[in-house]
């Protein structure tokens, strides 16, 4: 549970545009949606992935580093990993497995012929949208364990765009379909309040100190 006296004593270091800021942005997050990226050996599309899911309101970025072990390129996200939950996996089995549990259905974003068009994309199901890399796209354990398939519709003579391109088109898309729906797609109270407490910490300069300081009191 949240110390809700701890929280009150922290936001109110912070001004009060900074705290209406947190709870109009609060108001838009879902978690109705995650986004999964796979291996992803270009760390700055990583990077751009969790800056769009912050932009357009994703609050979860699940990433499997099965092969490649990149750090977030923070000049890339723009302060993104602040404000976006990173979940990290060391193989695609744990990622879909625990996606599952948490009630997602696994989507797999691919070109191929048969898959269902973006603007066809049924966004009443609470969704898993996992992206591969432009050369390799996604793995074949992805592409077998997947309950459906994701592609961008286009006309042009390429077959591709880049992961970070098709993250971003995709997010956008469905989130903007998201909130213009009756379904319930925020986050809870209680997730509220954790991502307060969360995004209050990170705001404040040296809070090693000013939390000692709090306990001292208390």
């Amino acid at each position: 549970m949240i110390d809700l006296d701890y929280l009150a004593f922290l936001e109110n270091i912070l001004t009060d545009n900074r705290k209406e800021r947190f709870l109009n942005v609060l108001g838009n997050r879902t978690k109705h949606f995650t986004i999964a990226v796979e291996d992803v050996f270009q760390m700055h599309n990583t990077s751009a992935v969790m800056r769009s899911c912050e932009v357009f309101g994703i609050q979860e970025l699940n990433v499997i580093e099965q092969r490649y072990g990149k750090k977030i390129d923070k000049e890339i996200a723009m302060g993104a990993q602040k404000w976006v939950d990173i979940n990290q996996f060391d193989s695609v089995t744990n990622c879909i497995s625990t996606l599952k549990n948490q009630g997602y259905q696994i989507i797999a974003t691919t070109p191929h012929e048969n898959d269902c068009l973006l603007e066809d994309f049924d966004i009443t199901k609470p969704s898993a949208l996992f992206f591969g890399t432009e050369r390799d796209g996604l793995s074949e354990e992805i592409l077998e364990k997947a309950d459906g398939f994701l592609k961008i519709p286009m006309v042009g003579f390429t077959e591709s765009l880049n992961i970070s391109v098709s993250a971003a088109i995709i997010i956008q898309n469905l989130t903007n379909r998201l909130r213009n729906s009756d379904i319930n797609w925020q986050l809870s109270e209680q997730e509220i309040l954790e991502k307060r407490l969360s995004w209050a910490r990170n705001s404040i300069k040296d809070i090693k100190r000013i939390e000692a300081r709090y306990y001292e009191e208390h």
